[in-house]
């Protein structure tokens, strides 16, 4: 009686529905996680866009307002200490590209005429600190530039930079409102911009 009863295709039907509910499912899991990591992937490669368009502005603009800085100084008052921090900042912020060339042989030759020039007419040429570029060992350079080393330096430089002008002038009221003090505190404050800018991203 019970094994009239008995139909194998209703065992069949339920083991077949049971293996697909069981594919459909690991299918579907699948194409879940494969889009959780898709979405991980495209997040991830935005941010390091916008922390390599980061680091491209503070490298580029950091180095042309320094520079500005530098020729400021140079062509104004003086000052050794401000000379000194602005090359350092420029050790940390320069563009990879040129600091490649630099630190090549294009950077050596330039080195190496610019002391033979001091040698001889040390009251013409005297001996720049360009030198540093070439001269830095390379595991120094590297951690200099490495990672978030020099956003971390140049603001530390900013700082003191923004700290020596204050004493200088003894005081902001003593400040006097011209043209060239407004570009060079507008410069000072572009040097804070761009490496906040990079360490915020």
């Amino acid at each position: 009686m019970y094994s009239q009863s008995f139909n194998p295709k209703i065992l069949l039907k339920f083991f077949y529905k049971l293996f697909w509910l069981k594919k459909r499912r690991r299918k579907m899991l699948t194409f879940g996680l494969a889009d959780m990591e898709m979405k991980l992937n495209s997040s991830f490669a935005e941010s390091d866009i916008g922390s390599t368009q980061a680091r491209a502005a503070f490298q580029w603009g950091g180095t042309i307002f320094a520079i500005i800085l530098l020729l400021m100084n140079q062509t104004g008052r003086r000052s050794h200490l401000l000379t000194n921090l602005l090359v350092l900042y420029l050790l940390a912020s320069f563009p990879t590209v040129l600091f490649k060339l630099v630190r090549g042989q294009f950077g050596c030759w330039i080195a190496f005429l610019a002391v033979a020039s001091n040698l001889f007419f040390p009251e013409i040429f005297p001996v720049p600190l360009f030198i540093l570029f070439v001269i830095t060992l390379d595991w120094l350079a590297d951690m200099l530039r490495d990672d978030n080393v020099p956003a971390i330096l140049c603001l530390v430089i900013a700082i003191l930079i923004t700290q020596t002008e204050i004493c200088r002038a003894r005081g902001l009221e003593n400040c006097q409102c011209s043209c060239y003090c407004l570009s060079y505190w507008f410069s000072i404050a572009c040097l804070f911009f761009f490496t906040i800018l990079y360490l915020a991203t």
